[in-house]
């Protein structure tokens, strides 16, 4: 399990809702939960591992001994935003680059946790930034797509840099092609049906 680099197709990739709870999930999500730690995250999406399904992780403390900060969203929908604040934002998928995003500072999201139990939580500040950054992950978003015009211009050499890093990786077969990238994110999705 590795998470996706920048411009990999899964993270354009619009999620497709969870179907079923069962082991398996449950051990990815503790997997994801362990991989999030050693790259020094707080949040990781489904899609950042090339997993076209609607969840994410968070724990806003980025300390595994913090186990009980640690937070699953299955199928997660904001439902309410307010207030208006700017903070700098990073991306396990863009590692090293950083810019000023506008958000919300307080949001109300409804989801499932790991027993199928529907929740509703209140949040604000930092983990109100988090859910809404990994919720933007679910529906193809990126941070840079948040930023201002000015502010996201700055950032294109360096989005060129992954580009170019990451079609070299296609060039020497390191990576598939987008193409293959795609039929394998399609063949995820929930209850897909299998294409020649």
């Amino acid at each position: 399990m590795q998470i996706v680099s920048y411009p990999h197709p899964a993270l354009r990739w619009k999620s497709k809702p969870i179907k079923r709870i069962d082991a398996d999930l449950k051990q990815l999500i503790r997997s994801m939960f362990d991989l999030m730690y050693v790259t020094n995250g707080i949040g990781l999406a489904a899609n950042q591992l090339a997993l076209p399904h609607r969840f994410f992780i968070m724990n806003a403390t980025g300390s595994a001994a913090e186990s009980a900060a640690e937070l699953v969203f299955l199928n997660p929908e904001i439902v309410r935003r307010k207030g208006s604040a700017e903070s700098e934002e990073g991306c396990l998928s863009l590692p090293g680059l950083y810019g000023q995003v506008r958000r919300a500072e307080r949001v109300v999201i409804n989801a499932f946790d790991l027993e199928g139990q529907e929740f509703e939580l209140e949040l604000n500040d930092l983990e109100a930034r988090v859910v809404q950054h990994e919720n933007d992950h679910l529906d193809g978003v990126l941070f840079f797509d948040r930023m201002t015009e000015t502010a996201r211009r700055e950032l294109e050499p360096r989005l060129a840099d992954f580009e170019v890093q990451f079609r070299r990786q296609q060039a020497s077969g390191a990576i598939p092609s987008d193409e293959d990238l795609q039929r394998a994110l399609q063949s995820l999705e929930p209850d897909s049906v299998p294409t020649a």
